[in-house]
């Protein structure tokens, strides 16, 4: 083998291992940015069922109010599961306890048709949505 052939396979191996390391930060990064996207999406949810709900209570509609203040009640039980309560002395124990209101919050809505208790929940999560949002560099 020439030098000159020699430098072009080692030119090659360099550049095939730092496409390697481009792809994996390229797929890690979008992995990361899809969570940070999901849960941006979950808060969202919550807020667009909330609405239905309201708009729901307010046609008396039980059946649509129950259908929607369910969906958000399963949005909050995602969020929740997705809370790791093994790192002690995080924000994840808060969160898991504001989550927590919240769904006591949907339960009150649900058996009293209340349009009070939905709000308290949109308040809380705008909160969290601006919060996450300013966190995660997604303000603008």
């Amino acid at each position: 083998m020439t030098t000159a052939e020699f430098l072009q396979q080692q030119k090659r191996i360099e550049e095939e291992t730092e496409n390697t390391a481009v792809s994996a930060y390229k797929r890690n990064n979008l992995e990361i940015q899809s969570k940070i996207k999901l849960v941006e999406a979950l808060y969202e949810g919550i807020l667009n069922f909330n609405s239905n709900a309201i708009k729901s209570i307010e046609d008396g509609d039980i059946e649509k109010r129950v259908y929607w203040l369910n969906r958000t009640t399963a949005v909050f039980t995602e969020l929740m599961n997705a809370l790791d309560m093994e790192a002690e002395g995080t924000i994840n124990e808060y969160l898991n306890g504001l989550y927590t209101q919240q769904l006591r919050y949907l339960f009150e809505a649900n058996k009293n048709n209340s349009i009070e208790s939905i709000k308290i929940i949109n308040k809380v999560v705008i909160g969290l949505l601006e919060a996450w949002r300013e966190k995660n560099g997604l303000v603008q």
